[in-house]
């Protein structure tokens, strides 16, 4: 650390120290813990379900409990522990993956040792279930718990300054639970030597195996999408012995991020880049996905439909439904249906509050929403609050207008303002859901939101659509961005 101290002046070394230093397999000691946890109340749990029916013996499950560390082994294998900078879509689709491969192994290994009949088919199918919905759950619980920690994750030192670098920098810190941690930028121009968010900017980065050694640094990221090829390729090669884990932003923003395959040609590295939403067979996987949850969700939720159409009618004078025209695939215009919320003379009120208040006039203008909208209803506010007045759009998913995720449905006055987003957006259909509703959902201005959906529409897998549909439950019961 003096070595460093020596060649870095007016830098907080003690501070910079404390950034880098980590807890070595904190987070994957904790991340099983979760995991071996869940796993066992998954089978207790379904043992214990079966049991109540009568004609089971649990005693006859007690001496199963090592097959827990089998699960322990499959995840180490298929890269789960740590989990270090794994996206939350990458990270469902392996859990419930190799889930699913250590029931099957048990499966034929019970059949083929002849204990088929011991043991019941609803316990193993019950257990299969409650693993794959509560390993992720208790994931993101210690997530949520532990991700702003000091201890959690892993220092990474971002080599680039400029704009990539930045937005690198910007894009882990907004997102702790990845677990890679910026301690330090490095950059050749002396004009970026200030900090990013926090993170300071200490020199070139011909400091970076220095800053390794002294920092046991193992992750770095190169954000140096404008350098030369030659320059650029030394850095790789003379740092790749440096940092382990080396990852390089390419300049292809824009693209897909999430499944981008690598590919050699002949000694020349390809990108395999597939909008799979485009594709014909993803298309249909996720209609099918569409239909077989809106069938059996809407039958769940039909008494609270009931319901909710009883109150509106209590609260204020007017319809039950209320038909709004938007934007569909390829821009054809559509009745989306949704619970009405708002007072009969709604417009009339919110214009005169707009020009009444030039404040709030601009806070429409920047997110198309008022926090306190004069044209809301009593039992419409909470409708919004809890995302209950779109309960009715699963009509339109029945009528192939929307599906269950999507980009967010937008009107046919908003098309001006996509500037160019709507070449991507209105390829797909619109969603009840999206992943700009689960990060912020109201509070996220509208170009942030157009980026957010474009990202979704290059980025599609029935993953992402099952981590969307999962984070909405817990938005939704938090209320967060919503009015």
């Amino acid at each position: 650390m003096k070595r460093l101290a020596q060649e870095l002046e007016g830098i907080n070394y003690l501070r910079l120290a404390k950034r880098a230093a980590v807890t070595p397999g904190a987070v994957t000691a904790v991340y099983m813990t979760a995991d071996v946890l869940a796993i066992a109340l998954s089978i207790a749990a379904a043992v214990l379900a079966r049991g109540s029916l009568g004609g089971l013996d649990i005693a006859l499950y007690l001496p199963l409990w090592p097959v827990v560390w089998l699960f322990v082994m499959v995840y180490t294998i298929v890269g789960l522990y740590p989990g270090i900078g794994q996206a939350p879509a990458e990270e469902l689709r392996r859990l419930t993956l190799a889930s699913t491969l250590v029931y099957l192994v048990l499966g034929v290994g019970t059949f083929l040792f002849k204990e088929g009949e011991a043991y019941s088919r609803a316990v193993f199918l019950g257990a299969w279930a409650l693993t794959i919905l509560f390993v992720p759950l208790s994931r993101a619980l210690v997530r949520n718990l532990f991700a702003r920690r000091s201890w959690w994750g892993k220092p990474v030192v971002v080599l680039g300054a400029g704009d990539t670098g930045k937005m690198v920098v910007r894009a882990l810190n907004r997102n702790p639970g990845l677990g890679l941690k910026p301690i330090a930028a490095l950059d050749d121009d002396p004009g970026k030597r200030s900090a990013i968010d926090d993170v300071p900017v200490l020199g070139g980065v011909d400091l970076a195996p220095l800053l390794a050694r002294e920092l046991k640094v193992r992750h770095a990221i190169v954000a140096m999408p404008g350098v030369e090829r030659k320059k650029l390729l030394n850095i790789l090669e003379g740092y790749a012995g440096v940092f382990p884990h080396l990852v390089l932003i390419p300049d292809l923003f824009g693209f897909s991020s999430l499944w981008v395959s690598a590919q050699d040609l002949g000694g020349v590295l390809g990108l395999e880049i597939r909008q799979r939403l485009l594709l014909t067979g993803p298309r249909l996987t996720k209609r099918m996905v569409d239909l077989v949850l809106t069938l059996v969700g809407g039958l769940l939720v039909l008494p609270l439909i009931v319901l909710i159409a009883i109150l509106i009618k209590l609260d204020s004078r007017g319809p039950v439904f209320y038909f709004q025209d938007r934007l569909g695939k390829d821009g054809r215009v559509f009745k989306a249906v949704k619970f009405r919320s708002m007072y009969g003379d709604g417009e009339t009120r919110l214009a005169r509050l707009l020009e009444e208040n030039p404040h709030l006039k601009e806070e429409y203008e920047i997110y198309h929403k008022l926090r306190d909208d004069p044209r809301v209803t009593r039992i419409g506010r909470i409708l919004r609050k809890l995302s209950l007045d779109e309960l009715p759009q699963l009509w339109n998913v029945l009528r192939g207008e929307m599906s269950l995720v999507g980009p967010r449905a937008y009107l046919p006055r908003e098309l001006p303002k996509m500037n160019g987003s709507e070449r991507i957006i209105l390829k797909v259909l619109p969603g009840i859901t999206g992943l700009w509703q689960v990060s912020g959902r109201s509070e996220i201005p509208f170009p942030q939101r157009l980026e957010i959906d474009a990202y979704y529409v290059r980025n599609w897998s029935v993953w992402l659509d099952l981590y969307i549909l999962a984070r909405t439950v817990w938005v939704v019961l938090f209320s967060r961005g919503a009015y």
